[in-house]
């Protein structure tokens, strides 16, 4: 995906997770910021508290939704998905993309990786990797406060 590209619908889900969501629920309300995981990386849930600490501080102006990619025959059990899902405290919903339906949309390669939508759904910024958290945090906070200053 391109910068300022609009989200992708989120369709094609083997399951969902802790609910389902819409991208006609995501845009126009507030900011969103989907991530990818997998079962089978370990930098994903190595970053997974930070995910949820945006989750629990920004819940009022922040969309956080999980997409769960497999890499492997292995990370396509269900079970599993649910297992480290609760494990890491995964609540937001979560799109279980076995089909890579979701992943192929967001043209996207890798895990973990994630994708900052102002609140009119066009992509901000995409980043890749376990590291980088400081540089995710302040792309969410810039665009926060766009979508603050533009109420």
């Amino acid at each position: 995906m391109k910068l300022r590209e609009q989200m992708p619908e989120l369709t094609g889900a083997t399951a969902w997770l802790n609910g389902e969501v819409t991208k006609d629920q995501l845009v126009g309300d507030k900011p969103t910021l989907i991530h990818y995981w997998s079962v089978s990386c370990g930098l994903c849930k190595e970053a997974m508290p930070q995910i949820n600490e945006f989750r629990d501080e920004y819940k009022d102006k922040l969309n956080v939704v999980a997409v769960h990619m497999p890499r492997s025959e292995k990370d396509l059990d269900i079970e599993k998905v649910k297992e480290v899902a609760l494990e890491h405290d995964i609540s937001q919903p979560l799109f279980v993309d076995n089909d890579h339906k979701l992943t192929d949309a967001f043209e996207n390669q890798y895990v973990p990786a994630y994708y900052v939508f102002d609140k009119e759904g066009k992509l901000r910024h995409f980043q890749a990797g376990g590291s980088g958290m400081k540089m995710l945090t302040k792309r969410v906070n810039r665009v926060l406060e766009e979508s603050e200053k533009a109420e």
